[in-house]
């Protein structure tokens, strides 16, 4: 089976780290790792496969920069994490030890708590012996979503465009992970980071949720918590931005965004030099309801006139919409928002 290693750790180059430092880590961390990780679990004992800093610097030629696949491939090289893919693993480099220590504590309780749902990338093993632990993950071949949606290099003839059911498929997926993530756990857990650079496709095309670094937990009987805002451009809830409350429904106004990404083919933000720095709620809202106007071209191009289509095209933008509302009180929860991509799936049956 082919696996990506997820590492994070300080960017200079492993051939300059000396044993002892390796060691230290191994020595240090450990403990760290499980104090807190039995902490965050409620006292939940998470099996975990161990793997050695050898095994990995071999795998990844030292961590070779020509390694990193890059972004829309397998893997994103990012703000804060590199992801190699090599024929066993992959991995996620971080720089801020201090900090990235407790996000990846954090991802990995996660991970391991999702480890049964379909639509999460399998957390299958860490590496302790680094500042800050590398994480193994199983792979997905398709690799990971660009920003507007689509696979491939950045150039267009690189890119692969989702036809219409995959594209409505992922968001159903992607919906029910989303809200185990809310309900399956005596503490509400909060993704807050959702974008299409989250979601590997495997072979199938079945979305792979990962990168729990920033998901957030609510204890009850609260129904949200106080926190920094933090969130990817174009995702940030207004409600969030303006209390720095985050709450589950923090996570349907992200994952509505997302609704429209998909619908559109656009990018949650763009920039052009007429308009400047334009979302994809304020394009979608100019549009007026105008479903010709908001739709990816390409959809109408594979779908043409089919009546039964166009109203699930409808019915999706209008999901989207629900979720975005300004208001939170007025959003739906998110097993709702699962139960109407479901719905809105089976309005066209399959010949």
């Amino acid at each position: 089976m082919s696996i990506y290693i997820c590492a994070r750790f300080s960017r200079l180059p492993f051939c300059r780290k000396k044993k002892r430092d390796i060691e230290s880590s191994y020595y240090k961390n450990p403990k760290k790792f499980s104090e807190d990780l039995f902490a965050s679990s409620d006292g939940e004992s998470h099996p975990i496969r161990c793997y050695s800093a050898d095994d990995l610097i071999r795998a990844t030629n030292n961590f070779s920069p020509s390694r990193i696949v890059k972004q829309g491939r397998i893997a994103i090289q990012g703000q804060f994490y590199d992801m190699f893919m090599v024929s066993k693993y992959c991995i996620r480099s971080w720089s801020n030890e201090d900090r990235d220590r407790s996000c990846v504590i954090r991802d990995i309780d996660i991970s391991l708590q999702m480890s049964n749902h379909d639509n999460v990338l399998k957390l299958l093993g860490c590496c302790l012996e680094f500042p800050i632990p590398v994480l193994v993950h199983e792979y997905a071949a398709k690799g990971v979503l660009n920003s507007d949606g689509s696979l491939g290099g950045a150039s267009d003839e690189d890119q692969i465009i989702l036809p219409w059911n995959i594209r409505l498929r992922i968001a159903k997926q992607v919906a029910s992970a989303v809200s185990y993530l809310h309900t399956a756990f005596a503490r509400a857990i909060i993704h807050r980071y959702l974008n299409p650079n989250c979601l590997f496709l495997d072979d199938d095309y079945v979305p792979k949720l990962y990168d729990f670094s920033h998901s957030i937990t609510i204890p009850p009987p609260d129904w949200d918590v106080q926190d920094a805002v933090g969130g990817t451009p174009g995702y940030l809830d207004p409600a969030y931005m303006r209390s720095g409350c985050i709450s589950e429904k923090t996570d349907v106004y992200i994952f509505g965004v997302l609704l429209l990404v998909f619908l559109t083919g656009r990018k949650a933000v763009e920039f052009n030099q007429a308009e400047g720095y334009e979302s994809v709620i304020s394009y979608v809202l100019e549009c007026d309801g105008q479903i010709r106007a908001i739709v990816d071209p390409k959809i109408f191009e594979e779908v043409g006139e089919n009546e039964q289509i166009q109203q699930q095209l409808h019915d999706f933008l209008n999901l989207a919409l629900f979720c975005t509302r300004d208001r939170i009180e007025s959003r739906p929860d998110m097993v709702d928002v699962a139960r109407e991509l479901v719905r809105i799936e089976e309005f066209v049956m399959p010949s």
